[in-house]
């Protein structure tokens, strides 16, 4: 079924996107009939797909303000407070939940009429209510110790930075290819594989049209590198993508975008209309018989489309469910084509490598982790914000030189999203910013923004968030996802509210079933930092489990 689907939506292409029709029409029930009815999908399928999203949900239309439910804003206990004084101006149904606005570094994060905000006074948000005069956040602190920065370096203009790529147009494809193997770049998004592989391996696919698709669907709580890039550094992702199409054979790609980031989109697209004056995009570019356009397309909230395959289903106009791997997107992909699908961060590193050379690229780091690494740091720090650095630095550096310490005591920080490790902070020197590194101690350096979980919170409750995160942004495709996450998170309510006891055997085997059978990293990586704290912070959490008196 989901074949033929993705064969009618192809018929629409990139230009004409279901996707984004589907969101046009969602809030009219007749012309999302009609829309269905034109496209051939039926009306189940659109109204599946529509149902399924945070800001398309016939229950999320009333809603009017959205506040951030991420782990470091609840870490930082501002979200109370905020709803307080947000109820002051909206009613309870007009209040919404949406994670994560990667407002992490200073929290209290909202969203109103597209817009986002965090760390206001009260003042602020009554202004912004009544008046509509909007109130600014301050800036957080962006710096490298690097002695030349890569990916945090000013912008050179756009002939300067593209000038690697007029080079590039010369060569041959499989020898550019083979010196993206040889820098080493592994993927940023998590996974950490090889870009030059995938690339070839895409570019040898047989089938056309070919697409080369980025990621920007950076949900991971405590995460906004991509943000980061995306809006400050926009040509960085745009040169690797445009390397990327030319490389592969592709005429086409697509930046899939999350709505819970509104600035990027802009962003996105005035870099893009750059490249169009200056002849960078477009029918034979640079004379070079090489034809490449762009598209964004917003997404409508769903973490699970942080997934690939689940990105592509979306954009295909699909329920955004994971699917089953192989075949892999580099056969078949995005309208059942071959396609390139990479994050922000990784497409970044491109122009790095061919403007500095693939010998010194590869020269920084370790032996299996090349480059450097953006790290986001949540707003328990006294210098919270992102930092560049080489691949193998301690994690120590980060925390204490780079972010300066935490401004109060922290327990343990989550490194990598709610899927990363939890590193108790006595494990901190055993680190560093590496991804052999961190599998090495037990943890997993994925995306790589950080959040403090400070001394006074208590762990139960962060297991809770992290079974009930998954619990909500849940594809539904799995059981052992779906049904393993709600399951997690009733036991630890249900320890936390009253005097029930967790078996302890019990949710070993709950962890072990999702980490093992799930389909994708939601619940088969939620496990690991769930027992990183049941193996780390046993004497804090032992009053809510069985003991052996009890269990007999």
């Amino acid at each position: 079924m989901s074949e033929n689907l993705t064969a009618l939506s192809f018929r629409k292409g990139v230009e004409q996107n279901l996707f984004e029709q589907m969101q046009k029409a969602s809030s009219d029930p007749v012309a999302l009939r009609k829309m269905s009815e034109d496209c051939l999908m039926g009306e189940a399928v659109t109204l599946g797909a529509v149902s399924f999203y945070d800001f398309l949900k016939k229950e999320n239309r009333e809603k009017k303000v959205f506040l951030c439910n991420g782990s470091a804003c609840l870490c930082a206990g501002t979200q109370g407070p905020l709803k307080s004084r947000l109820e002051k101006q909206f009613s309870e149904s007009e209040i919404g939940e949406i994670c994560c606005l990667g407002r992490c570094y200073e929290n209290g994060a909202f969203q109103y009429q597209g817009s986002n905000y965090s760390a206001l006074e009260e003042e602020s948000i009554e202004s912004l209510f009544t008046s509509g005069k909007k109130a600014h956040s301050k800036d957080y602190h962006v710096d490298s110790n690097m002695e030349i920065p890569l990916l945090v370096a000013e912008f050179p203009g756009i002939d300067k930075f593209y000038s690697p790529f007029k080079e590039l147009v010369q060569r041959d494809r499989q020898s550019v290819c083979e010196d993206l193997k040889n820098s080493g770049l592994r993927g940023r998004g998590g996974a950490g594989f090889p870009m030059g592989i995938k690339v070839e391996a895409c570019l040898q696919a047989q089938g056309s049209p070919k697409y080369v698709v980025c990621n920007a669907d950076e949900g991971d709580p405590g995460a906004y590198i991509d943000k980061f890039l995306m809006e400050q550094r926009p040509h960085s992702v745009l040169f690797g993508m445009i390397t990327a199409g030319w490389l592969v054979g592709a005429e086409v790609g697509v930046l899939y975008i999350r709505a819970e980031y509104p600035d990027s989109i802009l962003s996105i697209e005035a870099a893009i209309h750059e490249l169009q004056d200056q002849g960078y995009l477009g029918d034979n570019i640079l004379d070079s018989g090489f034809s490449f356009r762009l598209k964004v397309i917003k997404g409508a909230g769903s973490y699970i489309c942080g997934e690939e395959t689940a990105l592509l289903a979306s954009i295909e106009g699909q329920r955004p469910e994971v699917r089953v791997r192989p075949p892999f997107p580099v056969e078949y992909g995005l309208f059942g084509r071959p396609t390139l699908v990479n994050n922000v961060e990784t497409f970044a590193n491109v122009q790095p490598i061919f403007s500095m050379g693939v010998k010194n690229y590869s020269e920084i780091g370790t032996e299996q982790s090349k480059g450097t690494k953006l790290i986001s740091l949540d707003g328990h720090f006294y210098r919270p914000g992102l930092y560049e650095v080489a691949m193998g630095t301690p994690l120590r550096i980060v925390l204490d030189e780079l972010g300066g310490g935490f401004r109060v005591p922290v327990k343990a920080v989550q490194v990598g999203g709610p899927l990363g490790g939890l590193i108790p902070i006595d494990k901190i020197d055993e680190v560093t910013v590496s991804f052999e590194s961190f599998k090495q101690a037990g943890f997993l350096l994925g995306h790589a923004g950080v959040v403090s979980i400070p001394e006074e919170f208590p762990m139960i409750e962060y297991i809770e968030h992290l079974f009930q995160f998954t619990a909500v942004e849940s594809c539904g495709k799995c059981f052992p996802c779906r049904l393993g996450s709600v399951r997690g998170q009733e036991l630890m309510h249900k320890a936390r509210a009253g005097d029930y006891k967790i078996d302890r055997e019990l949710i070993d085997d709950l962890l072990e079933t999702m980490e093992q059978t799930s389909l994708c990293a939601l619940g088969g990586g939620v496990p690991l930092p769930i027992q990183n704290a049941l193996n780390y912070f046993q004497d804090e959490l032992s009053v809510y489990f069985k003991t052996k008196e009890t269990q007999s």
